[in-house]
């Protein structure tokens, strides 16, 4: 990718001119994860803004965000790319009509126009014209094979088609790589990347956040929210809150012209922060139930806690 970040506070000015709120250690690996042309490696929790990192990234490059979403079974042709077959046996059928010879066929079938391309692909024909971000999303969920398979990728970013040759990518994407840690990834495609381990925010992070994401949200609202999602966080609830279910929570609660959190409140929206019944149940019936927690859940503390 052409030059672009100068600097780490460069990064970080213009992640917070795109609304994104990052400490200088993730400001860092971004600029060093462009400017050394080595893939970044994104862990840490769901929603906790791993995604939302390649999504600001192609914003701020000007460029196509090319997403591959991972998941069980996903094999090499479904990432990188398949032939059109219906077309292919379709303009078979034509050239055979018209007399065409067998290898005039075959030269014309294996040709880019009948390539369908997956994101992989995708990836390196479009450096052509500027170079894209590719985002390899909850790599976690696919198979170890898969991981194999993404290592020649990334290592060279070149491909080669049988019937076509190889495609090298003339400029280099700038690749993010996200997992959720439901399983070890290899060590040997963490060692190709940068790494970056993303946590929950800070209660002063997640106020900023707030404040910059939810247009006319009040202070001391964020600050109770926020100070909420804090203490919410403690509880070892099968699905902790990320910062995108607080976020989700804020619309939710502004949507119904509430610039406070009181008892019922809590209660009627507690499906945007928690999404297991079993730490709804929990909640409402161990921690809700006391009045000495709801007071703190609903405390009113200034932003030092002070």
């Amino acid at each position: 990718m052409s030059s672009h970040f100068e600097s780490i506070d460069q990064v970080m000015d213009e992640l917070s001119g795109s609304h994104y709120i990052a400490d200088r250690a993730l400001a860092t690996v971004l600029f060093l994860a462009h400017r050394l042309e080595k893939p970044l490696f994104l862990e840490g929790e769901p929603g906790v803004g791993k995604t939302e990192v390649a999504i600001v990234m192609s914003r701020l490059f000007g460029t196509e965000l090319i997403r591959l979403q991972c998941y069980e079974g996903l094999d090499a042709s479904t990432a990188l790319y398949e032939w059109n077959y219906p077309k292919q046996l379709l303009h078979i059928r034509l050239e055979e009509e018209r007399n065409t010879e067998k290898e005039a066929i075959e030269h014309l079938i294996y040709s880019p126009r009948f390539l369908i391309r997956r994101p992989l692909l995708e990836a390196i024909l479009r450096s052509e014209e500027k170079a894209p971000v590719l985002l390899i999303d909850e790599i976690d969920r696919s198979d170890e094979e898969f991981e194999a398979f993404l290592l020649e990728v990334l290592s060279d970013f070149q491909i080669t088609i049988p019937e076509i040759g190889t495609i090298k990518a003339k400029k280099k994407p700038l690749v993010v790589v996200t997992s959720n840690r439901t399983r070890d990834v290899h060590d040997a495609l963490k060692r190709r990347c940068l790494y970056h381990w993303i946590d929950y925010p800070s209660f002063d992070k997640e106020y900023r956040i707030l404040m910059t994401r939810l247009q006319g949200i009040e202070s001391r609202f964020a600050e109770q929210v926020s100070r909420f999602m804090q203490k919410a966080r403690t509880v070892d609830f099968l699905k902790k809150p990320g910062v995108s279910e607080t976020l989700d929570w804020g619309r939710a609660l502004m949507t119904m012209h509430r610039s406070y959190l009181d008892e019922a409140v809590v209660l009627e929206t507690m499906g945007c922060f928690l999404k297991y019944q079993e730490d709804i149940r929990r909640f409402r019936e161990e921690i809700w139930a006391d009045p000495g927690e709801r007071a703190e859940y609903l405390g009113s503390r200034g932003r030092t806690g002070k």
